[in-house]
């Protein structure tokens, strides 16, 4: 078997059960099949002896925009947002994701193995996500987790700043909540005329951007909000209630004003970026505390870099400073793993070291919430990507 291999001798921590010391986990084709402490590698399989090393889950980045906002390539690496429309539903992030970008490098050095790739906050509606592994592939495709993963939305400054200049709908938030309502109204008479010439037998002409917010409203596709101040956040709420979808908050930094309500109602947030300045007003009231007020009142939460807002391989390290400022240890190994991949709907594949899960794993020098730890070596579905030894990052070549 390819990709088969066991780990021995490391503190393992599976996130969604309890830490030991010693046992094995046990990787076959790509795949976790045993893990335990009273595990032994089966015979024949090759050992990788992990003696006083940590091994966790590959994190997952939820919130990033590595690859259509390359490293070092300026305006030619950007790709993030197609400004031409308010709605850009139809488009999609896989369409212009560069594989080579070096965020990606600097995405395994941090121990970070899969993200979700997601167009800007320009637009009300910026278009379709898509969840890849960091590594692995020579064309995104063969690192594709899943295509159908959400819709990226805009509340606030940024669509406000980009049509308003131009003088045109949206330029305040009145207008932003009505480009997005007006979306759903058009996507739901579009899926009542659809299905009544699919009844009929007769033809329709497809519009990818209906089709794609059908989706949405049929559940199939999670809405992924960028919203910062809670007023905002709570448009987010009353639009989501209006036409029924999944609500994902994405940034959240004044979520920690309306907490109980979020928990309430079930609402998750992925927080951040941590290290940023209050470049805006909408940053106004930004803290790594806040994360931590939004977990105790009962909120699921992720964390995010924006990354290349702030560099992909610093995700732990935002956790690191989440903890020093009141975040539960092991909420921030959540919000770092399972969180996340739930949240997005491909939580039965990765976040977490379990039988039956793909074998993205990583070893650690020490603890990583310590910020003095390093990852020296990566797993991607069981193939090592990255390996660090004196001094120096290797990764394994794409090509």
């Amino acid at each position: 078997m390819t990709n088969s291999f066991a780990i021995t001798g490391a503190h393992v921590v599976p996130v969604t059960s309890q830490e030991f010391d010693g046992g094995a986990v046990v990787v076959q084709d790509g795949r976790i099949t045993a893990i335990g402490p009273d595990v032994t590698p089966p015979p024949g399989i090759p050992v990788v002896d992990a003696a006083g090393a940590w091994l966790v889950p590959g994190f997952v980045e939820s919130h990033g925009h590595v690859g259509i906002h390359e490293e070092a390539n300026g305006s030619a690496g950007n790709d993030t947002n197609e400004l031409t429309g308010p709605n850009m539903a139809g488009v999609r992030a896989i369409d212009a994701v560069d594989i080579d970008d070096e965020g990606f490098r600097d995405a395994l050095s941090g121990g970070v193995t899969s993200i979700v790739v997601k167009p800007g906050s320009g637009n009300p509606i910026g278009g379709q996500t898509v969840a890849i592994k960091t590594w692995g592939g020579r064309t995104i495709d063969e690192q594709l987790i899943s295509d159908a993963v959400s819709v990226k939305s805009a509340l606030g400054e940024n669509p406000k700043r980009v049509y308003g200049e131009k003088g045109q709908t949206p330029s305040t938030r009145l207008g932003v909540a009505k480009v997005i309502r007006d979306a759903f109204v058009d996507a739901q008479n579009y899926r009542a005329a659809r299905d009544a010439a699919a009844t009929k037998g007769e033809p329709f002409a497809r519009d990818l951007s209906k089709e794609t917010l059908v989706r949405v409203l049929d559940g199939e596709l999670v809405w992924d909000q960028h919203t910062h101040r809670h007023d905002d956040i709570a448009t987010a709420i009353r639009l989501s209630e209006e036409f029924g979808y999944r609500l994902v908050v994405n940034h959240g930094t004044e979520g920690h004003k309306i907490a109980d309500v979020l928990a309430a109602k079930d609402i998750p947030v992925i927080y951040g970026p941590l290290f940023t300045s209050r470049s805006k007003v909408e940053l106004r009231d930004r803290g790594i505390p806040n994360l931590a007020a939004l977990a105790a009142a009962g909120v699921r939460v992720a964390i995010t870099t924006d990354a290349p807002v702030v560099p992909i391989n610093m995700l732990v390290t935002q956790a690191t400073m989440a903890v020093r400022d009141g975040l539960p240890r092991q909420t921030a190994l959540e919000a770092l793993t399972v969180n996340p991949a739930t949240f997005l709907g491909f939580g039965d594949r990765v976040g977490r070291l379990e039988a039956g899960w793909d074998a993205d794993l990583v070893l650690w020098s020490g603890d990583p919430l310590d910020a003095t730890s390093r990852a020296t070596r990566v797993w991607i579905e069981g193939e090592q990507v990255f390996a660090w030894a004196d001094g120096v990052g290797t990764t394994t070549p794409r090509w």
